[in-house]
């Protein structure tokens, strides 16, 4: 009894959501519907050219079927839940499968018409995980018999392409459930890649590194913010050279990620397209989406039509993120295919995806022809479910936002650079300008509130921008096999879809959906914080051309211009990226890691031609927080490049090493620069020919400072000999230790190693508690521009009693049982609490609050364990640890040896006289 009662329950809840059969009848050829919406606007009885041949190939038509009246009102019902804070629905996405459950057609009308398209000699290629659409193919004879609709050729601006004459049918059995046919006509949308044109206005080209300084989002990455772990879905319609985006990667350093690529199911492969402009796009939304999101999963999915990419993007739920640089004015666009469209993106949101869209680079007149040359936006950006990204134009006016040379991953700017709209239209002799303005087709959104949105009815775009000149500046896109330059909201979109991988890898999450309404709620503040760049010069205003010989073309010049908070130019603006998402959530905006200071030490002041100079930035910060990331180095305004931070306990080194002849003859200032907030300088002064001595240093050997034996490990001491290795002696006076000395340095796998003591024979450095264990680190030594380098061994521990020359313990070589003796080692490893590289304990630290080694440690004389009382770094020291111990009893009199065991690893023996 009670076994089926739970069994009643889960049919109940399993079928809470279940759909009835909608259709009744017998699917009869001889009763129809015909569907309206089909005709494309651009194919007209002027440029008709007949009929296609019967056997013309249709590789790929779909049926959009549409939910039932109350399945569309409790889908918009939750779309608004699962934005609703405090909504059991709140962020509670769907996947395909629940929302086949609740908004799909049953599986019962899938069966009856997937029937009838077999019995017209069309092959059912699939069905959508949501239930609500079916993918065939036939022959253009098959199609016309099934549909009742003759497809004809036509001739549209130089261009054949095919569309249906007359409006299809389907049998009126299940007519209500089909909301449209896409893929009767072969018009596709237009790539939105700019390439350059010749202009003389701009000078720099954007680099990754470049786009991270303007819109803040390095302090992401130094914060591990970079991607890892999310997916982002481009949609295309062309095949690519996968070595294209290789190289884009490996020519600006970023770290080796293939995109995924998949050809859409049952869709022809459309190959390489590039005269169409298809594979730049695609190379474009590929390198520029992964220049922002670094170390996420890319997936490119394509078709012969890039729509039915984007819908496979959304059915399969490929990512939390989808992108779409491609568009199609809404005057021209199939009023079925924009039913198909809504659609879809009402279930992305449902799903948790957010869509981004180029919002066009007509300007104001959005198709860009002389069918339609007035005002129009770009759709899927139109639709309320897609965010429209629009364009920028940078202003530098008399400020200095560029560095003269390019750092080693090919970048230069130096920080944000203030921002017009993007219109090049005059220079480039065509329409050239950021789309916007107010969709003919959707109503304003709920959300779409904020100061400067037009008080009417309209959905209006964009919504936010970037900068998207392609002459002033432009992005490199890698493409074709070679290294080119290109703008337009195509760049934008991939690049908004970067920012929000950065943003769900930071809330943890797998998707937020339709991201507008917060972006309308953030903006009034976000304006003040800085969050958003309020664009309020420019303007979008456009003249179509008129082509030759039609001379009652008109060439009005239609647009909007830009203004204070919202505009149908720039939408909210362009964005910090960095206060975007520290601060999405409605929070306080967070601020980098606060500095506390920043010091540049270059162990030469004058530098010649043939000599090195090593560069070393150090940074502390406030909160103890150890600051991560890179410090770039530049003089005089020529970048210098950039060298990653390493540390521990708040403190972290960057050193940069540098050529004598990379560096400007005379004086000059040298600045290290953190976060583009914080930089120290200092003055050099280069020479063509040396000033110090020209023999090279050399070394002979390395070993452990206590045991002198060959056994290393990260904070240990370590004893370099060798000859010329500085120019006279000269010991540490204070700590924290220097790491400069007499014009040397030393660096231990690029980190650099504080000095206990310089002397021509002898260099005893601190081993940087950030060397990587269990590998060999290369040690070099630059004695006043001259370098020489040794490998070693670096171990997790390397324990080395400290003795006198005779083996002795140190500083009590005896002591009698029960007696209270301390042995001190280097070469313990990691500590905890951790400690700062080069620095010792302050004074008043307590006793309990001592670093001490991570591993266990042990202690034996004679052979016997030995209680320990203390361990730990003490005051005053550095790399040194004390330890405590009591003289086992039973120990016979006389020498025993002393021995210290670290995480497994004992030390060789010191000897302690045992004298009662």
């Amino acid at each position: 009894m009670r076994s089926k009662y739970f069994v009643s329950l889960m049919i109940c809840a399993a079928g809470g959501f279940a759909q009835t059969s909608r259709i009744t009848q017998t699917v009869d050829n001889s009763h129809r519907t015909t569907l309206v919406g089909h005709l494309h606007p651009k194919a007209q009885a002027s440029n008709d050219q007949g009929r296609v041949y019967p056997s013309l190939p249709m590789s790929y038509i779909t049926l959009t079927l549409a939910p039932s009246a109350s399945q569309q009102a409790e889908l918009e019902k939750l779309l608004i839940a699962q934005q609703t804070k405090g909504s059991p629905s709140y962020r509670q996405w769907l996947t395909p499968e629940e929302y086949a459950q609740r908004f799909g057609v049953s599986s019962d009308d899938i069966s009856k018409i997937n029937l009838w398209l077999e019995g017209q000699g069309l092959k059912v290629l699939s069905v959508a995980r949501g239930r609500n659409s079916i993918a065939v193919s036939g022959t253009a004879a098959q199609v016309e018999a099934a549909f009742q609709t003759e497809i004809h050729n036509y001739l549209v601006d130089g261009e054949m392409h095919y569309s249906p004459a007359s409006e299809p049918s389907v049998p009126a059995a299940f007519g209500a459930l089909v909301k449209g046919i896409r893929g009767l006509n072969d018009f596709r949308m237009k790539a939105r890649a700019k390439p350059k044109y010749t202009s003389s206005r701009g000078v720099h080209n954007i680099a990754p590194d470049d786009q991270a300084t303007i819109y803040d989002i390095a302090p992401l990455y130094t914060s591990g913010i970079n991607g890892s772990g999310q997916k982002i879905a481009i949609a295309g319609q062309t095949e690519i050279n996968l070595s294209d985006i290789q190289t884009f990667r490996s020519t600006y350093n970023l770290p080796v990620n293939n995109p995924q690529t998949l050809l859409v199911p049952g869709s022809k492969n459309p190959g390489i397209q590039s005269s169409s402009g298809d594979l730049s796009e695609s190379d474009l939304d590929l390198e520029w989406s992964g220049a922002v999101a670094r170390d996420a999963t890319i997936i490119f999915v394509y078709a012969t039509d890039v729509m039915t990419a984007v819908q496979y993007a959304i059915d399969q739920k490929l990512a939390p993120v989808v992108s779409v640089s491609y568009g199609n004015c809404e005057l021209e666009t199939p009023s079925s295919e924009v039913s198909s469209f809504t659609q879809w993106s009402q279930q992305a949101s449902a799903q948790g995806i957010t869509w981004f869209a180029a919002s066009g680079d007509d300007g104001g007149a959005d198709c860009g022809d002389t069918q339609n040359p007035g005002l129009s936006v770009d759709i899927p950006g139109s639709m309320p479910g897609v965010t429209s990204v629009g364009a920028t134009e940078f202003v530098e006016g008399s400020g200095t936002y560029w560095s003269l040379t390019n750092s080693a991953n090919g970048a230069s700017a130096l920080s944000y650079i203030p921002e017009t709209t993007w219109n090049d239209s005059v220079e480039d002799g065509t329409p050239s300008a950021s789309g916007g303005g107010a969709s003919i087709l959707f109503t304003k959104p709920s959300w779409q509130t904020a100061p400067g949105v037009p008080s009417d009815n309209a959905r209006h775009v964009p919504d936010v921008s970037l900068s998207g000149s392609a002459d002033h500046d432009g992005y490199f896109v890698y493409t074709g096999g070679s290294l080119q330059v290109y703008g337009g909201t195509s760049v934008d979109a991939p690049s908004f879809a970067g920012i929000m991988a950065l943003l769900n890898q930071s809330l943890g999450s797998g998707g937020v959906g339709n991201i507008n309404p917060n972006l309308y709620a953030l903006a009034p503040a976000g304006w003040g914080s800085g969050m958003f760049h309020d664009i309020t010069t420019g303007n979008n205003i456009v003249t179509i051309p008129c082509p030759r010989k039609s001379p009652n073309c008109g060439t009005t010049a239609v647009g909007y211009s830009a203004g204070v908070g919202y505009d149908q130019t720039t939408g909210l603006g362009s964005v910090d990226v960095y206060k975007l998402v520290t601060g999405w959530n409605g929070g306080s905006v967070a601020t980098p890691t606060p500095v506390t200071s920043i010091t540049l030490h270059s162990n030469l002041s004058a530098v010649a031609a043939n000599e090195v100079v090593y560069l070393t930035a150090t940074i502390a910060s406030t909160s103890g927080t150890t600051p991560t990331g890179s410090v770039t180095f530049s003089i005089e305004g020529f970048s210098l490049g950039s060298a990653s931070l390493t540390g521990s306990a708040g403190t972290a080194t960057a050193t940069l090493v540098v050529n004598g002849s990379q560096l400007p003859l005379g004086s000059g200032t040298i600045t290290a620069t953190y976060n583009n907030t914080s930089s120290a300088s200092v003055s050099v002064s280069v020479t063509a020919s040396g000033s110090g001595s020209t023999s090279q240093p050399a070394i002979n050997g390395t070993a452990n400072g206590a045991s002198f034996k060959t056994s290393y490990a990260p904070g240990s001491i370590l004893a370099i000999f060798g000859s010329l290795l500085a120019p006279t002696a000269q010991s540490a006076s204070s700590v924290p230790l220097p790491i400069s000395a007499l014009g040397v340095e030393v660096l231990v796998s690029g980190i650099a190693a504080p000095l206990y003591y310089v002397s021509p024979g002898q260099l005893n450095v601190q081993i940087p508690y950030e060397t990587t264990a269990g590998s060999a680190a290369v040690v070099s030594v630059n004695n006043n521009g001259l370098v020489t380098t040794q490998s070693i061994q670096v171990t997790a521990a390397a324990p080395g009693i400290f003795t006198t020359a005779t083996g002795a313990l140190v500083p009590a070589g005896s002591a009698s049982t029960g007696q209270v003796i301390s042995v001190y080692i280097t070469g313990a490893g990691a500590v905890s609490p951790a400690i700062s590289t080069g620095a010792a304990p302050a004074a008043s630290t307590a006793v309990s609050s001592l670093p001490a080694p991570v591993a266990p440690t042990t202690v034996t004389i004679g052979g016997a364990n030995a209680a320990i009382d203390f361990i730990g770094i003490p005051s005053g020291l550095v790399g040194v640890t004390q330890i405590n111990v009591q003289v086992p009893g039973g120990i016979a009199l006389g020498a025993q040896p002393v021995i210290v065991t670290v995480g497994g690893v004992a030390s060789a023996p010191a000897t302690l006289t045992i004298t009662n």
